[in-house]
């Protein structure tokens, strides 16, 4: 066997000894090693391989299963601009703290800066979004040094798990022989450690006794993005008011708030706030960025670095923490009253979700957005999975979303790691795979379902998840209108430069990618749809209107009230 194939069956054997169960594959010359490997390690039933034709889906895809699996997930490119269009999702998973590993194929180091085909200089590609850089050089020698490859690898799988992590893997000429699909040569070059463990063995963390925060100050407890349920059970214990956004994994239970958004906009409670302690990455509402911010608020951060701190106010960090008991409820009562009678002038306002012709809520006439989100959320069952997108969906479920009972297994995922609306059909699809769940659900605005169109493209051999994607259809980006820039004075460009409508027939779309597409318009037909039980990937499309948006977000603002 070369020293190519070699290294490649040596790379698959020890990712499979390490625990990785998915792997995604993107097609191309200087990865045929690993691709050889990882079809044959498929066929021994040792994985599951899935293969995509565009390398920034792909990365996005094994970002999803990373997320729905809670494994490292590696992706594996050629070189030049193939190991380039990952950087979208390496960027996310790092602000993510996902264990995406990004396996790049190297043309050998002597041909770098000689204009050699597909030559790129990869070397620390992604720079600091990487929590390691590993390289592995071309093989030179034969028989190669197998156990050094196995050390490297095992040395960026640890790394992973805390973020992503880039392989850089160089093959030499030639690629292939005949040998590929036999066993190693007998000096034992795939034996590895007894019982199949890894190469290395992995590192233990010890645990982090809790640190006690003292009861005493006005606190409310944040948790932002994959907060997890830390953030509910200190709410709970101490009987704080929770700020849980819809990817937090913490709007469970009874302590969540639901219209905090709107009533920190009340000076009368929002002013009164003393401390903060917050869970996870918040990114959703400016309310919250300027509660973290203020200079007589005391902001505690809890769980893993990097620490959410955008006023650089940041007091103490903890890893853990605990309280003696709860705190005086006169302080919640007061965010449980504002909430309930904030949520019923909400509910006047959306009304039974259907919109008028200028596109206000609860009007009359074709559905509305926020219908759509709560519909979408009541939607999720026990056990089940939803995937939301950036922009309007995202927010307009942090209004919507029900605090649904603890113990149910809901999964709400959202990229929030940098907010970005690309590559969120492939997470949805990955994290539906990575879920094995019989029920999965993705919410995006149109933009962000065309702008990962790519991720529809699944061979006939692919593996295939049971996934509804709900599209919010109003043809352009609604989010623009609600902030500065929707404002009258710009309307002259609006349109063009962020309204940006498409007009592009989803359902033709859908039709060529080979998925199946249904229209709603109207509350019952998307309750119905959404009911249905489904098989494989389809796409509903809500239709909305866009017209009326941010006059509809300013009434809902003013539906903040005291109770």
């Amino acid at each position: 066997m070369t020293p190519a194939g070699t290294l490649g069956r040596v790379l698959v054997d020890e990712l499979v000894r390490s625990g990785v169960r998915d792997v995604v594959l993107a097609p191309g010359s200087r990865s045929a090693p690993l691709a050889l490997a990882l079809a044959a390690a498929q066929a021994r039933g040792d994985l599951r391989l899935h293969v995509r034709i565009d390398e920034r889906s792909a990365a996005f895809l094994a970002l999803g299963l990373a997320l729905g699996s809670h494994r490292v997930v590696p992706v594996v490119t050629t070189s030049g601009t193939a190991a380039a269009n990952l950087h979208p999702a390496v960027l996310e998973a790092s602000h993510a703290g996902a264990p995406l590993l990004a396996i790049t194929a190297d043309r050998p180091a002597e041909l770098r800066g000689t204009g050699a085909n597909q030559t790129g200089d990869q070397v620390k590609l992604f720079g600091s979004a990487v929590r390691a850089y590993v390289e592995i050089p071309a093989p030179a020698v034969v028989p190669p040094n197998t156990s050094a490859w196995r050390g490297a690898l095992s040395r960026a799988l640890a790394a992973a798990a805390d973020g992503p992590v880039h392989l850089n893997v160089g093959f030499s000429d030639p690629l292939v022989d005949a040998a590929w699909a036999e066993p190693l040569d007998a000096e034992g070059a795939m034996a590895g450690r007894a019982d199949g463990a890894p190469w290395q063995a992995a590192v233990v963390e010890q645990p982090v006794l809790p640190a006690s925060l003292p009861l005493g100050p006005r606190t409310v407890v944040v948790a932002g993005d994959s907060a997890g349920p830390p953030a509910r059970i200190l709410a709970e214990e101490a009987d704080w008011p929770l700020f849980a956004e819809p990817s937090s994994g913490s709007r469970t239970g009874t302590h969540p708030i639901a219209t905090y958004r709107l009533l920190l906009g009340l000076p009368e409670l929002a002013d009164a706030i003393e401390r903060v302690v917050v869970f996870g990455h918040p990114t959703l509402s400016r309310p919250i960025t300027r509660l973290l911010s203020r200079g007589d608020v005391e902001v505690v951060a809890v769980g893993a670095p990097p620490y959410p701190d955008p006023g650089n106010r940041l007091a103490a960090t903890h890893r853990s923490v605990r309280v003696e008991g709860p705190d005086d409820d006169v302080w919640r009562d007061r965010w449980v009253r504002a909430d309930a009678v904030t949520s019923a002038a909400v509910a006047e306002i959306v009304g039974d979700g259907a919109a008028g012709p200028d596109g206000t809520a609860g009007a009359g006439g074709g559905l509305d957005p926020w219908f759509v989100a709560r519909t979408v959320s009541a939607a999720v069952r026990p056990g089940g999975l939803l995937v939301v997108g950036s922009s309007s969906p995202i927010r307009d479920l942090d209004l919507m979303a029900v605090a649904h009972p603890v113990g149910e297994r809901r999964m709400v995922l959202a990229n929030r790691g940098l907010a970005g609306i690309d590559g969120t059909v492939s997470t949805a699809v990955g994290a539906a795979l990575g879920r094995r769940s019989s029920h999965a659900l993705a919410y995006l605005g149109d933009l962000t379902f065309l702008h990962d169109s790519n991720g529809l493209v699944l061979g006939p051999d692919e593996p295939r998840p049971d996934l509804t994607i709900v599209v919010a259809s109003d043809d352009g980006g609604s989010i623009f209108s609600t902030l500065e820039q929707g404002e009258v004075r710009y309307a002259a460009a609006f349109e063009r430069v962020f309204g940006t409508p498409t007009g592009v027939d989803l359902g033709t779309l859908c039709t060529a990618m080979g998925v199946a597409h249904e229209r709603v318009d109207e509350p019952g037909a998307l309750e119905s749809a959404l009911a249905r039980e489904t098989s494989g990937v389809r796409v509903v499309e809500a239709r909305i209107s866009r017209s009326g948006r941010r006059e509809a977000d300013a009434r809902l603002r003013a539906a903040a009230r005291l109770g």
